[in-house]
């Protein structure tokens, strides 16, 4: 998992001047406090959701595809699935956030249905953040 999200963003280290904050993680750690689903093809783990509740609502804390699978709605998968864990665990909404910088994702998000409701900086990263109602 730990090469999966390092080859998912590692481009935007030199974007944002440092490694984003999913590259940071144990992802031993991950697994122990957040519900991680993988989704795996002929070729291995192909992506990857980390979703959970917090105090804000239900959080997809991370979503990574592999770049050679990118764009084949790996991503797009993993987030619906996401989408129905918040539905069934009672919550009317889902919400995520990205680093200001990573404008690709901004655009995605809101071509799904997420809109943006907050500007933060946390851990000295800026982040925008997105919530998706049903």
């Amino acid at each position: 998992m730990a090469a999966l999200v390092h080859d998912a963003y590692v481009h935007y280290v030199e974007r944002i001047g440092r490694e984003p904050g999913p590259m940071t993680k144990d992802y031993h750690d991950v697994i122990e406090e957040r519900q991680v689903t993988v989704a795996q093809d002929d070729h291995g783990i192909a992506g990857l959701i980390v979703v959970g509740p917090t105090d804000d609502g239900f959080l997809i804390d991370n979503v990574a595809v592999q770049p050679s699978r990118q764009g084949t709605g790996i991503g797009r998968t993993l987030l619906e699935h996401a989408e129905r864990e918040a539905r069934a665990a009672g919550y009317d909404s889902i919400y995520l956030y990205t680093n200001e910088e990573m404008t690709e994702n901004q655009a995605f998000y809101k071509r799904i249905g997420y809109v943006e409701y907050d500007r933060r900086v946390r851990l000295g990263l800026a982040r925008v953040y997105l919530r998706k109602r049903f």
